[in-house]
């Protein structure tokens, strides 16, 4: 993935220090999102499926807004150095965005703490969150395999936690955010026998997907 330029950290610079104003509260949030279409449920990367059926079929015309919704939010998340930007299914067969931060860049080895340059780019990313305030969120945390689980798990835990607390900083609602986990060293994206591969294994995924709200909205014609 691509450094941050200098031009880029100066900017982010300014938006750590007006992020870290605010205390996040790091709540972990239950209420559900997406909708059901025609009961199926679509897995994504990693045995990993984000929302949760709320009832009630949604018809093409709507899933077919929420889609062009959620190509505006990759378009925008795309601009965000250090991050990888995917094309998703919800839980529920909607279109979702898939944004991958590597840990390597994100935290120093065995650590959960941000440095300037993560924060400079969630501090990007937040105002990506905010203009869209009706997508829901989920923060999954992952490792390598060094070590074991009693250490994988909680790093990773407190990784994802890490990133969410620090979005909260930046004026993102606590409400937005659904789940918050570290999955530890069990959902590899690559050879962890080689040091190349380990890098792309420590990283944080976040998902953005379709609330109920904003489902009522596509359904309403009120979605941008």
């Amino acid at each position: 993935m691509n450094k941050v330029t200098g031009i880029t950290l100066a900017m982010g610079m300014l938006a750590v220090v007006s992020c870290g104003t605010n205390q996040g509260t790091g709540a972990l949030i239950g209420a559900g999102g997406g909708a059901l279409v025609g009961g199926i449920i679509g897995k994504l990367a990693g045995n990993t499926a984000v929302g949760a059926a709320i009832g009630g079929a949604v018809g093409a015309g709507t899933g077919a807004i929420i889609g062009r919704h959620m190509d505006k939010v990759a378009e925008q998340a795309k601009q965000i150095e250090n991050a990888k930007v995917e094309k998703v299914q919800d839980a529920n067969g909607l279109e979702a965005v898939k944004v991958t931060f590597d840990s390597g860049i994100l935290f120093a080895t065995n650590k959960a703490d941000l440095n300037a340059s993560s924060k400079s780019a969630l501090a990007k990313f937040s105002n990506t969150l905010k203009s869209n305030n009706l997508l829901l969120v989920d923060i999954y945390g992952h490792t390598d395999s060094s070590g074991n689980d009693g250490i994988n798990i909680p790093l990773s835990n407190k990784r994802a936690q890490s990133v969410a607390n620090y979005l909260m900083q930046c004026g993102v609602s606590s409400s937005q955010f659904k789940n918050i986990t570290g999955k530890g060293s069990s959902e590899p994206v690559a050879d962890n026998s080689t040091a190349a591969g380990k890098q792309q294994n420590r990283r944080v995924e976040v998902y953005l997907y379709a609330s109920k709200a904003m489902v009522d909205a596509a359904n309403n014609g009120t979605l941008k």
